[in-house]
């Protein structure tokens, strides 16, 4: 399985405007969750409707063709810090947008890629991140469909962070005498009580069955531990 984020330079701190190309499922997805955040954000599209949608909602939107360097000059690209490229099913606009993005002189290039090839040609025409969000949706909904898990994050490709609701096995009894690391190689790192807070776990703490925790571990480690404790297993 290829990673589904890659981290290719030094991490960047961000300052100013964040522009984000390409205003689809993805693009407009990221975009408001940074506005939501508080960031001021450009979103451009191609497509008038998807720009229309983004009226009022982002801080300033903009109809335009980012493969043309020019255009991204007008567009104040070369004085950004951040750029993400957003742009999906059209792997040449992807790519060609991205060169340019690159070659007025952006320090911080975040840019989605919808094949493992498509990635590698990102990183190599100048992007310093890329995020594969079809593959990392579908391997995270292959965990949850079976039911077993609540939520299901990968930190890279073979460490995992879970949702679970806390195994019988461990009910009642402090967690520093469950074994849990020597017996499963996994580490119960917070948790929820029932009608509370998330928490962090200690060597002293003791679950109740109506309490949600959350399991890292390696991917292997952590699926073996779902699966034996969804039937019960001690």
């Amino acid at each position: 399985m290829h990673n589904m984020f890659r981290r290719f330079e030094s991490e960047i701190e961000h300052r100013g405007e964040i522009i984000v190309i390409g205003l689809g499922r993805f693009g407009s997805s990221l975009s408001r969750s940074l506005v939501d955040m508080g960031h001021e954000v450009l979103g451009v599209d191609l497509d008038p409707a998807n720009v229309q949608a983004h009226t009022g909602v982002l801080t300033h939107v903009a109809e335009a063709d980012t493969t043309n360097d020019q255009t991204l000059r007008q567009l104040g690209v070369a004085d950004a810090r951040t750029v993400a490229v957003c742009i999906g099913a059209d792997v040449e606009a992807s790519v060609l947008t991205t060169v340019a993005v690159s070659d007025l002189g952006v320090p911080n290039i975040w840019a989605k890629a919808m094949t493992e090839p498509h990635g590698r040609i990102l990183s190599r025409v100048g992007a310093h991140n890329v995020v594969f969000p079809e593959a990392e949706m579908g391997t995270r909904v292959a965990h949850l469909i079976t039911g077993r898990m609540l939520e299901y994050i990968a930190l890279d490709d073979d460490f995992v962070l879970v949702e679970l609701a806390a195994p019988r096995s461990l009910v009642g009894v402090p967690l520093g005498e469950s074994n849990l690391r020597r017996d499963h190689q996994v580490t119960i790192v917070c948790h929820k009580p029932d009608s509370g807070l998330f928490t962090h776990t200690d060597r002293d703490t003791v679950l109740s069955a109506a309490d949600l925790v959350v399991v890292a571990g390696r991917r292997e480690a952590v699926d073996a531990f779902s699966r034996s404790n969804s039937t019960g297993a001690d």
